[in-house]
């Protein structure tokens, strides 16, 4: 492909603009597409994109001069700059189409199954993963906790990579022969475009509940990102939505192809009776495309949530029944969501899980709370730099519906870790909130794990939420190496000693 080729891919565009003659001056080797200026090199594009905190038109001249052969932004050249470069009225539209037409649109070699909402993405995306790989289909996934490309994982950087990124992994799937791809489509990857591009072959909504309210204006705005992914479906595309959420009639207006989901409204597939318990759930869903029968070691009602949403999305992509009921036996689970660490040797249950909104963690907690046989404690803590408003709910939903509450330290970025604290505990205040809880603090959050550990009595459940599959802490502008469940096994490690001697 040479560099006139792609760049013909802008023409349609609005607002497109270009110097005279400047493609025929282009036809020599395309080498790439990016956004980045230190990774720019000769023969590339460089899209230059307006941040939150700087404008990439400030470093078209350090691309330049590393030899890209063009420049796309939203805005005219400098009198200075004799390189090409093409304007185009939304920066970020033409770098997601760019880099489809680069990595010649990996997202139209496989069925790709995006997956947004506030909670339960991670886990939906493993599940349908499951149920692809049971039924012969090598699967690549993106989200979270990890990019899995045929047999190779790589850490996660982020939820949604850029777009140059995000069609590089999917081109790199295609040639590691997957016949699908599962991702985490996340607000801010919508809202900023990084999804424009993709062919998607089935679109899941999970939920919505507060969270990124740094980043969006309001609810309604960070409703508007998660509606996005649909809007993007193909007409022949199902749209799997969540019935029970009350934006759900919204999306389905959206949708040409809606399939619902839910436990408590009417929907397309629902489940029988349900049994939950530390070893996972057993029930039967009801679908258009027949009875599936659940066994699965994942645990509580919002897996339930996770599971239908799964179930309905392989189902309507021509998963066999078999296939999707062997995946959900196969997941034995989802890194760092309502994961057990302890052990058959302990006497206490020790649960690390994602949970970091006031939702998640009301979530959590009422999937343990029926499971607990004497108290819940709870370990957890709010991150810096992010959405305030949720600070003193969280604190609200831990008191209510613990028995022992340790605010710490989450992720404090650039923030006190105290004055984080003191915005959790004000919602934990006896006088605002209902239900009894010992509210204690402990800033150092190893320290506040090793104590709840310590501090358990016999059939007590420990929960340690808010950073899951995480590795790192960040503190003070450093990244530190951090983790829940290393940290939880050491302090169970102890307590069996300790009893041991005792």
């Amino acid at each position: 492909m040479t560099v006139a080729d792609l760049l013909r891919t802008l023409e349609p565009m609005p607002g497109y603009a270009a110097p005279a003659g400047a493609l025929r001056g282009l036809d020599v080797p395309c080498t790439g597409v990016t956004h980045d200026s230190r990774r720019a090199a000769r023969g590339m594009v460089f899209v230059a994109l307006r941040g939150l905190k700087s404008d990439g038109t400030a470093f078209a001249p350090e691309a330049i001069d590393a030899g890209v052969a063009a420049v796309v932004a939203s805005v005219p050249p400098p009198p200075s700059i004799d390189t090409p470069w093409f304007v185009v009225e939304d920066a970020r539209l033409a770098l997601a189409l760019l880099a489809a037409e680069f990595y010649e649109h990996p997202s139209r070699q496989m069925q790709v199954v995006g997956i947004t909402g506030t909670n339960g993405k991670t886990t939906t995306s493993y599940l349908v993963s499951a149920m692809f790989d049971a039924a012969g289909i090598t699967t690549g996934l993106m989200g979270t906790v990890t990019y899995r490309i045929g047999s190779r994982a790589l850490a996660a950087t982020r939820t949604t990579p850029e777009a140059p990124e995000l069609q590089a992994m999917m081109h790199d799937m295609v040639h590691a022969g997957c016949g699908a791809c599962v991702m985490e489509v996340s607000s801010h990857a919508l809202a900023l475009r990084r999804a424009d591009g993709i062919r998607f072959a089935a679109g899941v909504f999970t939920n919505l509940t507060r969270d990124h309210l740094d980043f969006h204006t309001g609810m309604d705005d960070y409703f508007a990102a998660k509606r996005r992914l649909f809007e993007l479906l193909p007409a022949d595309a199902p749209g799997v939505i969540n019935a029970d959420d009350p934006r759900a009639a919204s999306l389905v207006d959206v949708c040409t192809r809606s399939v619902t989901y839910g436990i408590t409204k009417p929907a397309d597939v629902s489940p029988g009776p349900l049994s939950f318990s530390l070893q996972g759930l057993r029930f039967e869903i009801h679908s258009p495309r027949g009875r599936i029968r659940v066994e699965s070691r994942l645990v509580g009602k919002p897996n339930v949530y996770n599971i239908l949403a799964a179930v309905a999305a392989a189902s309507e992509l021509g998963v066999p029944i078999a296939a999707i009921e062997e995946g959900l036996r196969q997941l034995a689970g989802v890194p760092g969501r309502f994961e057990v660490v302890s052990s058959a040797d302990d006497d206490v249950t020790v649960v690390v899980d994602y949970a970091h909104t006031d939702d998640a963690l009301r979530n959590l907690l009422e999937t343990a709370r029926p499971l607990a046989s004497r108290r819940l404690i709870t370990v957890f803590g709010a991150g810096g730099d992010r959405d305030r408003t949720k600070r003193p709910l969280m604190g609200m939903v831990a008191a209510r519906l613990s028995d022992v509450v340790l605010i710490t330290s989450d992720n404090p970025r650039s923030e006190d870790p105290v004055r984080i604290i003191e915005e959790v505990k004000r919602g934990a205040d006896p006088e605002t909130r209902q239900g009894g809880a010992e509210v204690l603090t402990e800033v150092d959050r190893k320290n506040a794990i090793v104590r709840a550990v310590q501090m358990a009595e016999a059939d007590d459940i420990v929960l340690i939420a808010g950073k899951g599959h995480e590795k790192y802490q960040e503190i003070g502008g450093q990244t530190l190496a951090f983790d829940d469940i290393e940290v939880a096994h050491d302090a169970l490690d102890a307590r069996r000693l300790k009893s041991g001697a005792g």
